[in-house]
């Protein structure tokens, strides 16, 4: 059955969500109050339910329970206040302490009881007396928590080679793991350059495409196959999986183009493995 739903987005971040409606009535750029796994939180309303069209949700992750009460907008923007103030103090004292560690963000959970201060570090920190530090000023609870970089572009956001807000940061909810082997199927040039995100990891859109080229690929010759055509026999020396054309050297020095269909498969380079060591390396 297909179920009414919004759009919407946590404040001071890009990334947006499909969620149920609820049965309450919303419009457009409306403060809400929502459920998520790890408590109670806030959200804008990016599209109402008359914009969206309804679809099928499972086990939402989010749950609209309300609409923000003039009370709830007063302690979103205290909260605000905290937040910014918070780690403006945290990045003092991590100079000061001459912590290896780089803070991304401050999060003041929404009963607040508690602050989430999370970072990126290369190695393990002793922050215990930072923690210290912090609690004693803030007079709440502290929670230390270390991200990776992929996290880190997620939750400070940007722009892409593209020209477009990072996929990340905007509608990707979770974060798979991205191989060496999508980029090397789609024929993409292998400069870092060319293919890695803001977070200096290979680009989230390589996996877009990525089942797609698996599919074609079993039906098209890899480059350096042997082959025999019409005009010959010779070597696979390019391959376009989405015209679905090979070009050809014949013994002879010509280059033909064919499709599969049109040439034999004599002998065919040995597949590098498919689960092999071009794994993208994930921080914890």
């Amino acid at each position: 059955m297909k179920t009414e739903v919004i759009r919407v987005s946590f404040l001071y971040e890009n990334r947006e969500f499909i969620v149920p409606a609820g049965g309450i009535r919303l419009s457009k750029g409306d403060l809400i109050i929502v459920e998520i796994p790890e408590g109670l939180d806030y959200c804008r309303v990016v599209e109402p339910a008359n914009k969206c069209t309804p679809v099928d949700i499972g086990d939402p992750k989010i749950k609209v329970l309300r609409k923000a009460t003039a009370t709830d907008v007063e302690w979103i923007a205290t909260s605000r206040e905290t937040e910014e103030k918070a780690e403006r103090f945290c990045e003092e004292l991590v100079e000061e302490l001459a912590l290896n560690l780089k803070l991304v963000n401050v999060k003041l959970t929404f009963d607040g009881t508690k602050l989430i201060f999370f970072f990126t570090a290369d190695k393990r920190v002793d922050f215990r007396n930072l923690v210290k530090e912090l609690a004693k000023e803030f007079k709440t609870r502290i929670e230390m928590r270390q991200i990776g970089v992929r996290d880190k572009a997620r939750r400070t956001g940007g722009l892409g080679i593209c020209g477009r807000q990072l996929c990340c940061s905007t509608f990707l909810s979770d974060l798979e793991p991205i191989t060496m082997r999508m980029a090397k199927d789609q024929n993409l040039t292998l400069s870092p350059s060319k293919i890695s995100g803001a977070c200096g990891r290979l680009l989230c859109c390589l996996s877009y495409e990525a089942d797609t080229y698996r599919e074609l690929k079993k039906d098209i010759p890899a480059v350096g196959s042997i082959v025999k055509t019409a005009g010959g026999q010779g070597e696979v020396t390019d391959v376009q999986y989405l015209l679905g054309t090979v070009t050809v050297k014949l013994s002879s020095g010509a280059v033909v183009k064919a499709s599969p269909d049109e040439i034999t498969v004599l002998s065919a380079p040995e597949r590098e493995d498919e689960t092999g060591n071009d794994r993208e390396p994930i921080p914890e």
